[in-house]
């Protein structure tokens, strides 16, 4: 039917209609925090990220703290990331039983409910600040896939539910799997960065763990972002591998890309609303550029394009309902 008899504007005439016919909607369990948590900072001294207006380095205890404040008004999950004190050519207290990370997960699952995830990579606890073994000026695939492994295996035996491989060497998946499976961590889940870009909207959170490699950059194996029928590949090899849940990074710049392996795989899919989008939005609203509903939109934008969860900067500001 047309117009005059079909007319759009019927459903949208008042707030309440609007309401009940409202497609997508945001709720607290869509969103996953990330925190960096800073081995060796004192309490009650948490360090202001520059690059990131509202963001901070906390300390194990302040971290464990400002998540459980969260916690009593709707988050479920956090996603965390550690600065170690000592960084080698291999990265070692990444996968220490000691590390700041393992740390965390043991005193988030004592002192919290939350769904604690983790991230593994390498980059912020090696000196070269790349995310894999370095051999000759080459960032080794098959022998990365070795401390890869020793790293998930560590989260996991700390307890932590999720572990979320952000490297993308060829094959960790099942690595990872297969190393959990062997130890008896067959439920522990695997939440992978399947298609993530080599996207210049990284730079503050490089700039918030400090690991910008010393050298090169990270194209060899991260995503060209020119790229979306190899962002179905990744994330085809990695379902096969054994992930349980797909991610896309960055987001809004590959809404595209969200949509895509939705409606290709129908896995649960998250996708990461990444420090450059978070402080490209922060630096608007300072500048009188842009109103804080722009968060809000940005954030439904990444719903709507089909992800199930949101690893989003923003998430303490949605659940204080403040955007």
């Amino acid at each position: 039917m047309e117009f005059p008899v079909t007319r759009m504007r019927r459903l949208r005439k008042n707030q309440n209609i609007r309401t009940i016919l409202t497609e997508n909607k945001l709720n607290p369990e869509d969103f996953i925090y990330p925190i960096f948590i800073k081995e060796g900072l004192e309490d009650g001294q948490k360090e202001h990220i520059d690059t990131m207006p509202g963001q901070y380095r906390y300390s194990l205890n302040d971290a464990v703290k400002e998540a459980s404040r969260l916690e009593e008004i709707g988050l479920s999950s956090v996603l965390l990331f550690g600065m170690p004190i000592i960084k080698d050519e291999k990265g070692s207290m990444a996968y220490s039983k000691d590390g700041i990370v393992q740390q965390a997960v043991r005193k988030f699952k004592v002192e919290t409910d939350l769904i604690v995830i983790t991230d593994v990579c390498m980059c912020q606890y090696t000196s070269h600040g790349h995310c894999g073994i370095i051999d000759d000026d080459e960032i080794v695939n098959d022998l990365t896939l070795n401390y890869l492994s020793k790293i998930a295996l560590s989260h996991a035996e700390a307890g932590a539910d999720i572990v979320a491989p952000s490297d993308m060497m060829d094959g960790r998946v099942g690595a990872i799997r297969k190393t959990l499976d062997l130890n008896g961590y067959y439920d522990t889940i695997i939440m992978s960065y399947s298609a993530k870009y080599a996207s210049s909207f990284y730079a503050p959170f490089r700039n918030a763990i400090c690991s910008t490699p010393c050298s090169g950059d990270r194209k060899t194996y991260q995503m060209s972002p020119a790229n979306s029928n190899e962002a179905i590949r990744e994330t085809k090899m990695d379902i096969e591998e054994g992930a349980d849940i797909v991610m896309v990074k960055p987001a809004m710049p590959c809404l595209d890309i969200i949509k895509i392996v939705k409606d290709e795989f129908k896995m649960p899919t998250a996708a990461y609303q990444v420090s450059g989008e978070y402080s490209m939005l922060k630096a608007g609203i300072a500048a009188g550029y842009l109103t804080s509903d722009s968060i809000y939109e940005s954030l439904l934008s990444i719903k709507r394009a089909g992800a199930n969860l949101i690893i989003t900067h923003f998430t303490p500001e949605f659940l204080e309902g403040s955007i």
